[in-house]
């Protein structure tokens, strides 16, 4: 069951439309090229995988808290969760953006390789882990293990980092405005230059958070000592 609201936002009620079928009008939209471009999904009840594989210039709102992946592999769309987001939001994702106004938890962005992931409040353990190009922008704190194996890109943490942040990077960027408990294998701080200032202030305007200086952060990344075998470093691998 659907309705439309004005011209043209469809509204969506999974407490009496099958999740599949939802799923499937909005790829039907990215392979016809027809249908709403807008779209409201309401009592989503934490649905597992809603708003999953978008390829198309879609922006889906969902009025509630949302379960496992929601919005995986999202190319070019925008979703928006009005709630909390379980394990794996927007894990694989290619480009577009996706975000949400409460808490989610763990695998936030997993080996995504574009676009921008935004969290309002606090993300759990291995945020960004394995990251390949994708933007994470943060307002609350980040669980450990955050941006294990992190390839490319940026995690920008308005608040707090756990245990192991950045462990076995590669070379991607982080920026951490508050505490870190302990940094992982072979991520250290390194300066904080002006040009890294103005890629915060870039990543928290697209973000929408317009009150915390970006001149507040410290910026971490790889060391560059795991790259290549060595047998002075084998404890560390």
């Amino acid at each position: 069951m659907t309705a439309t609201v004005g011209a043209d936002v469809e509204v969506v009620d999974l407490a009496v439309t099958p999740l599949r079928e939802l799923n499937q009008r909005l790829h039907d939209v990215a392979r016809t090229g027809e249908g709403p471009r807008r779209w409201r999904v309401v009592n989503p009840k934490g649905a597992h995988a809603v708003a999953c594989g978008l390829d198309a210039e879609l922006e889906v709102e969902i009025d509630g808290h949302v379960g496992y992946y929601c919005a995986g592999m999202n190319k070019v769309a925008s979703v928006l969760v009005r709630g909390n987001a379980s394990t794996g939001i927007a894990e694989n994702m290619m480009s577009g953006k996706v975000v949400v106004e409460g808490s989610v938890s763990q695998s936030a962005g997993a080996t995504a390789h574009g676009g921008l992931l935004v969290v309002h409040g606090d993300a759990a353990a291995r945020c960004g882990i394995s990251m390949k190009g994708v933007d994470i922008v943060v307002r609350g704190s980040v669980g450990h293990l955050s941006a294990f194996m992190a390839q490319t890109g940026c995690l920008v943490v308005c608040g707090d980092a756990g245990e192991a942040l950045g462990d076995s990077i590669y070379e991607a960027r982080l920026y951490v405005r508050g505490e870190v408990a302990a940094l992982g294998a072979d991520c250290i701080e390194k300066e904080m230059r002006d040009e890294h200032v103005a890629q915060v202030r870039e990543l928290l305007a697209a973000a929408a958070i317009t009150d915390v200086d970006p001149r507040d952060f410290r910026r971490y990344g790889s060391a560059r000592k795991l790259y290549n075998f060595t047998i002075d470093n084998a404890g560390a691998y």
